[in-house]
């Protein structure tokens, strides 16, 4: 396994950062984990730059499946089943 060095991870960090701030809260952590191991075996087969990173997160992002729903959102759900 390759070493990843500190301007690699701070760019890692960075790019994880930038991609979850569209998300509610930052992201939930399954999300998040998601990217961050993309933004890993990205680093593994050689990218380093921010930008490259950027690419990555966004694309990891993506692709993760839409589930956000809130605690309102259910109780409205509800009661408009129960009429």
């Amino acid at each position: 396994m390759k070493k990843i060095d500190d301007r690699t991870n701070a760019n890692m960090e960075v790019a994880l950062e930038q991609a979850c701030r569209v998300l509610p809260y930052g992201g939930d952590h399954q999300t998040r984990k998601r990217i961050a191991h993309r933004l890993l075996n990205s680093a593994r087969h050689g990218n380093t730059t921010l930008t490259e990173f950027l690419t990555v997160a966004r694309a990891a992002l993506k692709e993760r499946p839409i589930r956000i729903r809130h605690k309102a959102q259910a109780t409205i759900g509800s009661e408009e089943r129960s009429r």
